[in-house]
């Protein structure tokens, strides 16, 4: 692993985590306008840490929905981070506390990060640089967002809720020049998750896509099943 090619993997990991990071203003504030107190707010991004969880959670809490609910949603939805997991425990290799540590880390971004690289050593210092990155950029918005929330207003006006977005598009895009069988993935994960989402509970379109790069995975397996998962998994 050369000097150089440690730098971009680490550059690449903050833009996302940068990325990422800001939209904890957005979190941060309409956690706050669904009920949650600031320390509420800023616990359950230390604790549970999957944004798509969070604003499940809070969103179902807002919508006037119970506490049941809201946590069934939010488990719902983060249950893809298991497979995440299970993709990537054979390549970082923790043990102890650096494997809880791992654990935690991740997620959508981590894993996304680290599936891009070319070599398990550059997989891993893009898994650990992007997944501590967002982890205390998130925290560190989300805090300013429950305590600014009332000032900064609606976050969608800065255009925070396309910022996480955006860094993954710009992440994902050059991996579809892969092959024919990534992009056919990618397609049909995108299709799948469309058309699930105005019938199917929050989480289940996310599943679903994922499945589709599983299912490819098991006919056909090989290295483009690396390249499907990460695909499929933002899908």
């Amino acid at each position: 692993m050369t000097d150089g090619g440690r730098r971009a993997v680490v550059r690449q990991a903050l833009s996302v985590a940068t990325a990422t990071g800001l939209y904890g203003v957005s979190f941060g504030a309409l956690s706050v306008a669904a009920g949650l107190d600031v320390w509420q707010t800023a616990a359950l991004s230390l604790l549970m840490f999957t944004g798509g969880s969070q604003f499940a959670f809070v969103g179902v809490l807002g919508a006037g929905g119970a506490g049941v609910a809201a946590v069934g949603t939010a488990a719902l939805l983060g249950a893809r981070n298991a497979l995440y997991g299970a993709a990537m425990a054979p390549l970082l290799r923790a043990t102890g506390a650096r494997r809880l540590a791992a654990a935690h880390v991740t997620i959508d971004e981590s894993t996304a990060v680290a599936t891009a690289q070319r070599t398990p050593e550059l997989a891993r210092t893009g898994f650990w640089w992007t997944g501590v990155g967002v982890f205390v950029l998130w925290n560190a918005f989300t805090l300013l967002g429950a305590l600014v929330g009332n000032a900064i207003g609606d976050p969608r006006r800065w255009g925070l809720d396309a910022a996480a977005a955006a860094a993954f598009l710009a992440l994902l895009w050059p991996r579809l020049a892969a092959g024919r069988a990534t992009r056919l993935v990618a397609v049909g994960a995108v299709v799948v998750a469309l058309a699930l989402t105005p019938v199917a509970p929050a989480g289940i379109p996310v599943l679903a896509a994922a499945a589709v790069a599983v299912a490819v995975g098991w006919r056909a397996p090989g290295p483009a099943l690396g390249r499907a998962s990460g695909t499929a998994g933002r899908a």
